[in-house]
């Protein structure tokens, strides 16, 4: 990633371009270490996103709004406390380090105007957003709190005098002279280790130059993001589509070996980049504790399911019992004080039997004692029974859940996944700031299109499936999902049309339904479907469990209509 002082610089032109003198309507945190402030000025209405992650920190425009949580985090509160309502008197660049300042203007609680600074330091794992008071210079508050034990030499906290970070032994881009960059070695290495606020890849891009026309290039590069505009920001991806690297200028070593997308400015393309790059990677991190969780919980289901099944085996073998029962009440004459055992004829089939016995009880109490146990057996056998048929409901159910987090990148869908765990009771409820309620959950399926134009909806988790399945589904509609595979449920909205006649259309969705299945990765998936009027959802069962009748089973490769 390179995300160095040149790119700083383009950024900051380009939110003086958009934003200067703007005014900061409102304020979004949708994660722990991201920001969005929503800003009206005179070219429009912008989102401008800040991240200080440590993979992914950055600050650039985007176009659709993050997923926010329900209730908004205490950083978010205190942001929108002392900058909801303010004016943007200036955005620069610290120098040529990857740090943005923007200073505004805004009223306090008397009435006075005020100024203050959020501070965006784009530095890796080191990366923070910071407020302060510009009469004060003291920190008001910061995304990441840095406290003595996490770092000796710089701290970052409330009340305290902020200072920017040690500078680097390096001559920063902005000031360095033609003699002192065209005297460096045309070595990547020797330029990055010299140059302070240039990225790797561009110090090879400088290698590449010597003498006048290393500077001429270097000046042009700066020139161009420095003023504006930026004639060639571009994103480079590998042959899988997956974006490698991002620039405001072309670069030649990427030019060669990757493909180039270029965009109209600098946001464009890091919402690209990033958007590519860290979805699958964000997705994964935020479905990693519930897949945990889950997994976890199965684990304990198939234990259970393992230990009802042989206390169950054992209660059905428990014929032996009475059979002892009757031949201790037939044969007590035979059993003497003392004895451990006794032999007895078995007078079903005529053979000898030895029953033990317990030496403190009487013979009657022995002969009581068996037809106990037996009666036990049979009454855990029906409780077995039932508790078997329980847990296997909830193995069934945790497995669906399960094949939706692992077939997602989506946070969207993992969120709502997460919110269908809490409401069954698998996972315990965030805690939420008082008077903010969760917002009404409103399903939003994939949807498909077959050959013969009919659109298909099927479920991103089970509370979908149950909308789609219970609410959604038309009488005449066709019901599709694997055959003792968890997975979605499928739709094919038919508008009344018999579809059960066009071969092709029932193929074509079953793929569909094989692919948001367990069974994506394999072969020759079963499918049922059936007319949506005869799927019944059985009255308190679990979200997605449904019972139907009539149905038909198609064998099918997963896959996507083209």
């Amino acid at each position: 990633m390179a995300y160095d002082g040149i790119v700083t610089c383009a950024m900051v032109t380009e939110l003086n371009e958009k934003i200067y003198m703007g005014k900061i309507e409102k304020v979004y945190q949708p994660e722990a270490d991201e920001l969005v402030f929503v800003i009206h000025s005179k070219s429009g209405k912008h989102r401008l996103f800040a991240s200080a992650g440590s993979a992914h920190a950055r600050v650039h425009f985007i176009s659709e709004n993050p997923v926010n949580p329900p209730a908004p985090l205490s950083f978010c509160m205190l942001l929108r406390k002392h900058l909801q309502g303010a004016r943007i008197t200036s955005i620069e660049q610290k120098g040529s380090e990857r740090i943005i300042e923007i200073s505004v203007e805004t009223m306090n609680e008397l009435g006075f105007s005020v100024s203050k600074k959020i501070i965006f330091e784009i530095m890796g794992k080191h990366s923070n957003i910071i407020i302060t008071d510009i009469a004060t210079g003291k920190i008001i508050d910061s995304i990441k709190r840095v406290s003595f034990d996490v770092n000796r030499v710089r701290q970052i906290l409330p009340g305290m005098i902020y200072q920017y970070p040690p500078a680097q032994d390096k001559i920063p881009f902005k000031e360095i002279s033609a003699d002192q960059l065209c005297g460096l070695a045309a070595d990547g290495r020797t330029i990055l280790r010299n140059v302070g606020g240039i990225s790797p890849a561009f110090a090879d891009q400088l290698a590449l130059y010597e003498g006048d026309a290393r500077w001429e290039y270097f000046r042009d590069v700066v020139d161009e993001v420095d003023y504006g505009p930026l004639k060639t920001p571009r994103v480079y991806t590998d042959g899988d589509g997956k974006p490698v690297e991002f620039y405001p200028v072309a670069l030649r070593d990427y030019e060669e070996s990757c493909a180039a997308a270029e965009f109209p400015d600098m946001s464009s393309a890091l919402e690209f980049y990033f958007g590519k790059k860290e979805s699958s990677n964000q997705g994964r991190q935020k479905s990693h504790d519930l897949i945990k969780s889950v997994s976890a919980t199965l684990d304990k289901m198939y234990l259970k399911k393992k230990r009802l099944s042989e206390d169950l085996l054992k209660a059905e073998n428990s014929e032996d019992l009475r059979l002892y029962g009757e031949l201790l009440t037939a044969n007590m004459h035979l059993i003497k004080p003392g004895m451990k055992t006794v032999e007895v004829m078995n007078y079903y089939d005529g053979t000898m039997v030895n029953i033990p016995l317990d030496v403190k009880a009487s013979p009657a109490k022995n002969a009581q004692l068996y037809f106990k146990k037996y009666g036990k057996s049979k009454t855990a056998i029906k409780e077995k029974q039932i508790q078997l048929e329980e847990n296997d409901s909830e193995i069934q159910y945790l497995e669906s859940v399960l094949t939706y987090l692992e077939n997602t990148d989506s946070v969207e869908e993992i969120e709502s996944l997460r919110s269908e765990l809490v409401e069954t009771g698998y996972v315990r409820r965030r805690k939420q700031m008082g008077g903010f309620r969760e917002k009404k959950y409103k399903p939003q399926p994939h949807k498909y299109t077959l050959s013969n134009g009919m659109t298909v909806l099927v479920g991103r988790n089970n509370k979908e499936n149950d909308i789609l399945t219970t609410k959604t589904a038309a009488s005449k509609d066709l019901w599709l999902h694997t055959k003792d595979i968890p997975g979605s449920h499928v739709i094919v909205q038919t508008g009344g049309v018999n579809i059960e006649e066009d071969e092709t259309a029932i193929f074509e969705a079953a793929a569909i339904a094989a692919y948001h299945s367990k069974g994506r990765t394999s072969e020759n998936v079963p499918v049922d479907y059936v007319l949506a009027k005869n799927v019944k959802k059985p009255a308190g069962s679990k979200p997605g469990m449904v019972i139907f009748t009539g149905n038909r089973t198609v064998w099918v490769n997963p896959g996507l209509p083209e």
